[in-house]
């Protein structure tokens, strides 16, 4: 039953009860604090990646430069360890339909410039992802706003502010889980010099957030970023440290090079070649946990806009729906999960997570996701039959990434089943991958996966897999699968909506956007210097919780 005034402690308590029951692991700790007194003044180093683009909230879809906003932001919400929401700026957020949600947000609130945090913060804010022309890639998540467009430049006609603390949100249709969202980057609000130069704002923003940049200079690119604690935060993330300093690291193995030398305080993702080592190198301060990560791997399936769609002339149409089913079956997915990753992860049975409330392990079509060498091979021959493969299947992903390891398995086992060549193409850094994935200038499939924004199922499926969304990399749009997205999200009943989108799923395993692979675990550790380290519900360390003696 939908409770009539749906406020965010509702929602929080039972996202909380989901989480419980759906077995999400609490995160590492070293309880040395009690002995030891910490340093209110330390700064935390961590492990991070040089984000893609500058740092504006609507334009970051990333998990280096998410964990930078997130650090330096507050939006209505905020997310526990075990993906339950609380209010941050906001005070309320009521509705009577989930059609028009009223929120009132706390007074007296502040930007680290001074400037003070107000309705027309958000208003603004979300004005400026959702236009078309300023083309941002996190646009997607207004989509249900009224006013909204993907075809022209309109305002979002449904967002009214009352008064400096009070603003409205009309939706096209009812969502019911529309307040879960708030908490993502994409609904962060923006000090209005934001607008004065967008681009330079985004080298160097400014937030409201528990942290802000460190001055001037605080972003060397390709190296690191400083910050420091915004004292003027008074919100549930109080820092109890005194910065934070991310790395940006070319590799996985040098950054665990650090954290066992004493030079680096927390890493939230370890190299293939630590995992048999790192719980004796880390003992009680090793991390495994489970986290809403899903890894996978893109063939795109609307190859107009990509600047060679030839590249990808035998995945599209009947031949191409055999193909990406071939290539899924010739994934020997148990034994590279066992050998190369040492059972820190999971194989794929879905497009989800096992942390997220409603997720299934029985739907119809999974057996795709299930290695059947002699099936694979009679797709592929079927394949041929329409036109016959030539050239080589390859798989580009990021090497600063670590991901050699499972990309070069992954290959081997497409090799040997299909009888095909098949092998990884390393791009230098992260950034660069994402730069011709996003402009469409990739020729192979490539390395994707998805860390949830907040724990709901269509998270992992609509900013993905649905038409124009803004992580579709893949360009794939099946009507079809709009359709049960859209009467999920109007659904009132949780377990309405989640049945909805498990057959959406069911469309996916048919056309194959992406092949899934496995579920990511968190593998990381922490020094010995720090305390109270927790790892989030979607992998992330809560910083601001770590201490430091």
């Amino acid at each position: 039953m939908r409770i009539k005034r749906l406020g965010v402690a509702a929602i929080a308590l039972a996202a909380a009860s989901a989480l419980t029951l759906s077995g999400c692991a609490s995160g590492g700790s070293n309880d040395t604090a009690a002995t030891t007194k910490a340093d209110s003044t330390a700064i935390i180093t961590a492990n991070g990646s040089e984000p893609q683009n500058p740092l504006i909230p609507t334009n970051t879809n990333e998990t280096g430069g998410g964990k930078i906003l997130d650090s330096i932001f507050a939006g209505l919400v905020y997310y526990d360890e075990k993906g339950a929401p609380h209010n941050d700026v906001a005070e309320s957020i009521t509705t009577d339909d989930n059609i028009t949600y009223t929120v009132k947000i706390k007074p007296g609130q502040k930007f680290t410039n001074g400037e003070p945090v107000t309705a027309n913060s958000f208003v603004d804010a979300w004005n400026y992802g959702a236009l078309l022309s300023n083309a941002q890639l996190s646009s997607y998540f207004f989509e249900d706003i009224e006013g909204f467009s993907y075809d022209k430049d309109s305002k979002l006609t449904g967002l009214k502010v009352v008064d400096d603390n009070t603003f409205t949100i009309k939706l096209k249709s009812a969502l019911a889980d529309f307040p879960l969202r708030l908490g993502y980057s994409a609904f962060y609000p923006l000090p209005a010099s934001a607008f004065d130069d967008m681009k330079a704002f985004g080298e160097n923003p400014v937030g409201n957030g528990p942290y802000k940049l460190a001055g001037d200079g605080a972003w060397k690119h390709n190296a690191k970023i400083d910050l420091v604690v915004n004292p003027d935060y008074d919100g549930g993330r109080k820092a109890k440290n005194g910065g934070l300093t991310f790395v940006f690291y070319a590799d996985q193995g040098a950054a665990y090079s650090d954290l066992l030398g004493g030079n680096l305080d927390v890493l939230d993702a370890l190299p293939d070649s630590a995992f048999g080592t790192y719980k004796s190198d880390l003992g009680d301060r090793a991390v495994n946990q489970p986290a809403a990560i899903f890894q996978s791997f893109t063939i795109p399936s609307d190859t107009s806009n990509y600047s060679n769609p030839d590249a990808f002339k035998h995945f599209v149409g009947e031949e191409g729906q055999l193909r990406r089913q071939a290539l899924s079956m010739a994934i020997n997915r148990p034994e590279i999960t066992k050998v190369i990753f040492q059972d820190t992860r999971t194989p794929a049975s879905d497009f989800t997570s096992p942390v997220i409330d409603g997720w299934s392990d029985s739907l119809e079509g999974a057996d795709v996701l299930k290695f059947n060498p002699d099936k694979a091979k009679e797709l592929w021959a079927q394949a041929d039959k329409i036109s016959p493969w030539s050239g080589s299947f390859k798989i580009a992903y990021n090497a600063d990434g670590g991901h050699q390891g499972w990309v070069d398995a992954v290959c081997n086992s497409i090799k040997n089943v299909l009888n095909i060549d098949a092998a990884g193409k390393p791009y230098p850094t992260f950034a660069e991958a994402r730069t011709l994935i996003t402009d469409r200038k990739i020729e192979t499939a490539f390395r994707t996966g998805w860390q949830a924004d907040y724990p709901g199922l269509f998270n992992f499926l609509g900013p993905l897999y649905a038409t124009n969304a803004g992580s579709n990399d893949g360009d794939y749009s099946n009507p079809e699968f709009d359709a049960l997205l859209k009467k999920g999200s109007s659904e009132s009943d949780l377990d309405a909506a989640n049945a909805d989108f498990q057959k959406a799923q069911e469309i996916l395993l048919k056309d194959l956007p992406a092949i899934p692979l496995w579920y990511s675990n968190v593998t990381g550790g922490y020094g010995e210097k720090v305390q109270d380290v927790h790892f989030g519900w979607n992998s992330v360390p809560l910083y601001y919780e770590i201490t430091k003696s």
